[in-house]
Order: structure tokens, then sequence, then C-alpha cells
């Protein structure tokens, strides 16, 4: 069987939209993994695996998942990866393959910079079609002070570096990251770099708790105040109200998130702020969101 032959370096994450991709583990862990609000990769140690060791994987896979159409490159941030330790990986991946719409991986921004044009371009010419790039905020203060490791500019940078390769982003933004303090710059500041990248793919999550306030609360380089559900919906409301970029695919369906909101930026805008707005109101004042059992 093929979990007798892959063994996986758990936990494996993966987006969403790649629920039915085959997943290849090209390195271990996340290489900043300093983030105050993620614990997604603690238990990991960053490492980059060994080709040969990858070779073999992707050929058992392809024999597993004949006929698949997308590839996702884990974990936390697999397009650190130099395009030169990248470009065997993808070719052997459409080798083995054979057609594909696209590969994937998660990625920051300056993972992205390191690059240059031209070797996001022959990447992109490989297959590798897609990044998801979760910046959190726009806001540089939070940026800040959750530790992220890259400023307004830097992102903007990064991801229209991307764009400019031919390479579509799917951008994460984290509703209730700076708690109440925090608040209207985080959205405001979230729709203006939003509407500068103008991503294909933008979706939001909920800042999860999974070890409990406090502990966020050591992590946060400020004076965080959790926010209740009705706080965190306006907070999504005033952010979407400020996105003015166009055509832009937007879904809020994460389980962190306490409504399923789905719809195209900006047409859906308005549609948008009525569901948050019906929300705010049918939504107890004191309510707050529930602690996760587990990540």
């Amino acid at each position: 069987m093929l979990l007798n032959t892959i063994k996986y370096d758990e936990p494996v994450f993966r987006p969403p939209g790649e629920a039915r991709s085959a997943i290849i583990q090209a390195t271990l862990g996340c290489s900043w993994n300093k983030c105050a609000f993620c614990e997604m990769y603690t238990s990991k140690n960053f490492k980059s695996r060994n080709f040969e060791e990858l070779k073999s994987e992707i050929e058992t896979l392809s024999r597993y998942y004949k006929g698949a159409k997308k590839i996702f490159l884990a974990d936390g941030n697999a397009f650190v990866l130099s395009a030169n330790k990248l470009i065997p990986i993808l070719d052997e991946i459409n080798k083995q393959f054979g057609k594909l719409q696209r590969i994937s991986s998660y990625a920051l921004p300056k993972d992205i910079m390191i690059k240059s044009e031209s070797e996001l371009k022959d990447l992109r010419s490989r297959g590798l079609k897609l990044l998801y790039v979760g910046i959190e905020t726009g806001d540089n203060e939070l940026l800040k002070l959750i530790n992220k490791g890259e400023t307004f500019n830097s992102t903007v940078d990064g991801i229209l570096k991307a764009h400019n390769a031919g390479i579509d982003t799917s951008i994460m933004i984290l509703n209730g990251l700076g708690g109440k303090k925090y608040s209207q710059q985080h959205a405001l500041k979230s729709a203006e770099i939003i509407n500068k990248i103008s991503p294909k793919f933008l979706s939001t999550l909920t800042l999860s708790l999974p070890y409990g306030v406090e502990h966020f609360q050591e992590k946060f380089n400020g004076e965080y105040q959790q926010q209740t559900i009705v706080e965190l919906f306006e907070e999504l409301k005033l952010f979407i109200e400020n996105i003015k970029a166009e055509n832009i695919i937007f879904r809020s369906n994460h389980v962190s998130n306490n409504l399923n909101l789905k719809g195209t930026l900006s047409k859906d805008n308005d549609q948008l702020v009525e569901m948050l707005q019906q929300a705010i109101i049918n939504t107890p004042n004191n309510k707050y969101p529930s602690a996760p059992d587990m990540l």
C-alpha cells in the first residue's frame, strides 16, 4: 500500500484548494518558523529533502494518483528552495505524472525575491503556476508585532514579481490577528495591500488559539486583547468594504471561520457586507470564538 511506501513527516498541512492534490514533501517544516500566531511547524526543524529520495516518492505517488491534475509541494514554504533545486523536482513530477493543471506551493515574499525574473518564468514554464502566500496583514506595525519578517513593501514587491513572471497567487489574511487595539488599522491596511497586488485568489482565516489566549499574548510583541465574534465580523466587514481591486476570487470557508463567505471581489462586495451585517445583528455581543481542540 501507498502508506507503507511513503511515510510523511507529520503534521502535514495543505490549503483547502489542494484537497485532491498529490502532496510531495519537498521540505520539512518552515524556514522562518518565528511568527507569533503560528504553531503549525513548531515540532519540526526546517530541512530540505534529498532529491533522490523525492524522486522515488514522486514515482510511487504517480502510480497511486493516476490522472492527478494538481500537485502540492509541502511543507511550510517549499518555494524557499532555489530554482536549481526546484527544477529537477518539477521535471521529475512532469515526467511521472504527465499533463497537470498546476503545481503549487506555500511561499513567503522573501522566497520569491531571492529568485530572478528568468528563474521564476522558468519555474512557471515547468508547471509551478500558483503560490499560496500568507501575508496575514498589510499593516507594518502589526507585521512587526507578530514577527512576520516582512513589511508592506517587501510583500508587495514579492507578490508583484511573481505576477510579472506569470505565477498566480492565493493570498491569506488573518482575521483577528491584532486583537481589539489594532483591528481597524489591520483591516484598512490589509485592504490597501490587496488593492495593490490584486491576487487571483484571496482567503481570510481567523486567528486560532490552540494553546489559549495567554500563550499567544506571550508571543505577541504588543498589547493583545481578544475580539468577540461580532468584533471579528466588524473587522472583516471593514476589510471587504475597502477592497476596490476587481476579479478576485474570495473565500472565507476555512474551519477557523465563524461565517462561510464566498464571492468575487469587488463585484460581490455589497452582498458579502450585507451577510456580515446580518451576522453582526444576530450574534450575541459577548460571544467569543471557541478554542480549537487541536491544530
